[in-house]
C-alpha cells in the first residue's frame, strides 16, 4: 500500500510540526519525516510525501528507505501531484490531505482518503485547536440534503476505507 501525504497540509495541522516549521521550512519537513519514519517501522507500506516548490540543494532528502519525498515543479502544485499519483495508483493508495479538491479527486480515483487530523490522531500527535474550523460553513452545506437510502447503521464505502487505513496505522 502506498501512502500519499500532503506535506505542508499535515505540518500545519499539528502544533508541534507547525512550531518546527516556524523555525524553518526545512525543520518542519524534517519533523514530519521523523514522525512518518516512526510510523513506517511498524508497517511494510511505502510513503510518498509531496511538498510545494522546488527542493533546495542539501535540503530534505528525496529518498529515505520506503519514504520518498517529492517536490512539485512550478507551475504544478503539491495538490496537482497528489491527484496525479492517486489516479495512477487508484485503489492501491491512501491519500492524506485536508484539501477538499484533493480528497474528491482521490475518491474518484478509488483511493482511500484520510484528513490530516485523522492521520495525526492515529500517530498520536496533538492537532491544532480549531484546525477543523467547525464554525465555518462548508460549500456542500449549501446544498439541500438528499434522502438517504439503505441501512443507516452501515458505514459507507469511503468510511470503511478510512477505517481500514487508520487501522493500518494503529497496528503495533
Amino acid at each position: 500500500m502506498r501512502w500519499l501525504v500532503d506535506g505542508y497540509n499535515v505540518i500545519r495541522r499539528s502544533p508541534e510540526l507547525k512550531a518546527r516549521e516556524v523555525e524553518s521550512l526545512e525543520g518542519g519537513r524534517r519533523a514530519l519525516l521523523h514522525l512518518i519514519a516512526r510510523a513506517r517501522r511498524a508497517l511494510q507500506d511505502e510513503f510518498t510525501i509531496v511538498f510545494d516548490g522546488a527542493r533546495l540543494s542539501g535540503g530534505t532528502p528525496p529518498v529515505a528507505g520506503r519514504i520518498r519525498v517529492v517536490f512539485s515543479r512550478p507551475p504544478l502544485t503539491a495538490d496537482d501531484d497528489l491527484m496525479r499519483l492517486a489516479r495512477q495508483l487508484r485503489n492501491g493508495a491512501i491519500v492524506v490531505s485536508s484539501d477538499r479538491k484533493v480528497q474528491d479527486a482521490a475518491r474518484r480515483a478509488g483511493s482511500a482518503v484520510l484528513t490530516a487530523e485523522q492521520f495525526l490522531e492515529a500517530l498520536d500527535v496533538p492537532e491544532t485547536p480549531g484546525a477543523d474550523r467547525p464554525d465555518m460553513k462548508d460549500a456542500s452545506e449549501d446544498e439541500p440534503a438528499r434522502e438517504k437510502r439503505g441501512n443507516p447503521r452501515r458505514l459507507s464505502k469511503k468510511a470503511k476505507q478510512a477505517q481500514r487505513a487508520l487501522g493500518r496505522l494503529r497496528q503495533p
